[in-house]
């Protein structure tokens, strides 16, 4: 056998125990006076190697010939430290060698093989099997792993079959953008990576299956950032026979048991928030809601002043920043540039300090008495010490920006712990938003999301007041799941085409399949998807989902590892009857 014992299992139990063990050369220390140790690393820990020139001279020279992530297989005896790391598992013992055998050499690593390693971003994902060896990467990995392990089981336990849908599906333009794939034996036509198995599941829910989930991979073609990869992994599920309330306890259950098992963490019941609270109070429908720090409308009391930036504008709210009063001028002036990023889009800030001795001072004193900055004050529950900043505009562009504004000041503040865990549900969203440009509505979530029931009729007089059946689960400010109830009545769904522009022929042509399969006794359902990679990162503490995603790509879409996307041969293109032509 290559080993008997992993590198992390053994401690001063198996004193005087012969082993072997078999490994990478993590750190070779030669201390002089004839000493030389090795530390030895597998996927479960690091083991000392100690090798004598007293002891065994041969064995000695033999380990000094040796380099960093070398592969060896190593047999002795197991002994205590006299000098203990108390930081290892191993940590009281250490190998005396009495045979090494090389299993392979290794280059020159371009980057160590550290948690705190000198490999920038691009040279890791070059070299990504190599970045796996790190400790803090590979736990990520054994993190998704425990997720998904205790996914499977709560679901199981609850009577949910996993089943497989295809990768290669239909074209559904509606959406984000298809990944395509042509297809050899139909010239000139197309599949497509599925965005999520949404119809696929719903039809499972016709067939009776009644209840479904799938961790499966989902593939959207968009720009990238942190939280957004171009194939990424959900936990797709399904019921029937439920209503809302039965699928937002269903699955605050499974995100209790997650934290409880995985982190030994025990969350209270999880609030409800309205999408149009959300908005209001926090300029997002995915509120952080670990520190308060709340929107306060104050353009009733600001106006007629004869301040001309807040006369004019539709919106003036303002956030408080408990404590932060002592901000000096050039930290005021960075926050002001920040919210003028054109990311962000702000004309400007306006502040009010609410100094220690009561008195208040702002950025707009000349238009404003000390009495209006009281009333200002005592509207957003200011107290002395406090930092009351203000944006004003167009309601929804100023509460995003004022949104962007209250995140970047918590981060100052430090009140968006990553060991503090908020989650909340939000529910009734908008069922539909219009595209002014186009002048027509697209579905908030997707065309199969139910209307709330009072609010049918008004899809024939006001489309952009129906509320959906429709929620989001967020945590720390992160959306890491969401769903709807369905529509299961065939001239409902037909009604939600003809909202949504489409014809007949069209809705026929893209989901005709469907509308044939709700004619045979379509159940009530409803369902929900949990973005896998997220969920991990926010149990993780990574600002990125992309370390706890084994081969992840890059920021352009590029696996630089692998070297793709790349060029085809022109005789593949010509087997799929493709010509490719790259404008300049």
């Amino acid at each position: 056998m290559y080993r008997d014992h992993t590198c992390g299992e053994l401690t001063i139990k198996n004193a005087e125990q012969n082993v072997i063990l078999a490994g990478w050369i993590h750190a070779i220390r030669k201390l002089g006076g004839g000493v030389t140790f090795i530390d030895l690393r597998d996927r479960y820990g690091i083991t000392q190697l100690s090798f004598s020139k007293d002891i065994n001279n041969d064995l000695y020279e033999q380990a000094n010939k040796l380099g960093r992530e070398y592969v060896l297989q190593v047999s002795g005896m197991v002994k205590e430290r006299s000098n203990k790391n108390m930081n290892r598992t191993t940590g009281e013992i250490e190998i005396i060698v009495e045979k090494l055998t090389v299993l392979n050499t290794s280059e020159t690593p371009p980057f160590t093989i550290e948690d705190n390693t000198d490999g920038g971003d691009d040279v890791r994902m070059k070299y990504r099997y190599l970045d796996l060896r790190r400790d803090t990467v590979r736990k990520n990995l054994e993190l998704r792993h425990k997720i998904a392990f205790e996914t499977r089981r709560y679901l199981d336990e609850r009577q949910f079959l996993e089943v497989e849908t295809p990768i290669l599906v239909g074209s559904t333009p509606e959406g984000a953008r298809d990944f395509v794939v042509p297809s050899r034996m139909n010239p000139g036509e197309f599949y497509a990576l599925p965005q999520s198995p949404q119809l696929l599941k719903q039809l499972l829910m016709v067939s009776g299956f009644d209840r479904y989930f799938q961790i499966v991979k989902c593939f959207r073609d968009e720009d990238l950032r942190a939280d957004r990869q171009p194939e990424f992994t959900q936990i797709d599920c399904e019921m029937s026979f439920v209503n809302q309330e039965d699928v937002l306890n269903m699955f605050e259950g499974l995100t209790k048991h997650l934290f409880k098992v995985v982190k030994g963490i025990d969350l209270p019941d999880f609030p409800r928030m309205t999408y149009t609270h959300a908005m209001k109070y926090y300029g997002s429908d995915k509120p952080d809601t670990r520190f308060g720090m709340e929107f306060v409308e104050i353009k009733d009391l600001t106006t007629g002043k004869d301040f001309v930036v807040f006369d004019s504008s539709e919106y003036v709210g303002a956030i408080c920043a408990k404590g932060a009063a002592s901000y000096t001028r050039k930290q005021l002036d960075e926050l002001t540039n920040f919210v003028k990023r054109p990311q962000i889009g702000a004309k400007g800030l306006v502040y009010a300090r609410y100094e220690a001795d009561g008195t208040l001072k702002s950025s707009v004193d000349k238009f404003y008495s000390p009495e209006d900055l009281k009333k200002w004050a005592d509207r957003c529950q200011a107290e002395p010490g406090d930092l009351i900043l203000i944006i004003c505009g167009e309601t929804e562009k100023a509460q995003k920006q004022l949104c962007e504004l209250r995140l970047e000041v918590g981060e100052q503040l430090g009140l968006r712990n990553k060991n503090t865990f908020n989650c909340l549900w939000v529910i009734d969203f908008p069922l539909l938003e219009k595209d002014e440009e186009l002048g027509r509505y697209f579905a908030k979530h997707h065309p199969f999301t139910s209307p709330k029931e009072e609010d049918i009729p008004l899809l024939d007089t006001d489309p952009g007041a129906v509320r959906a059946n429709a929620y989001d689960m967020v945590i720390n400010g992160v959306e890491v799941g969401g769903g709807s109830l369905r529509i299961y009545n065939s001239q409902l769904q037909n009604k939600m085409f003809h909202v949504l522009g489409f014809t007949e022929e069209k809705a026929q042509a893209q989901f005709g399949f469907l509308m044939n399969a709700f004619k045979y006794g379509a159940p009530p359902h409803a369902g929900i998807a949990f973005g896998l990679d997220r969920v991990v990162s926010i149990f993780a503490g990574l600002d990125s989902i992309r370390d706890c995603i084994a081969f992840p790509k890059n920021n352009s879409g590029r696996d630089v590892m692998l070297d793709a996307p790349s060029l085809l041969d022109q005789a593949q293109l010509d087997e799929l009857n493709l010509k490719v032509e790259i404008k300049e």
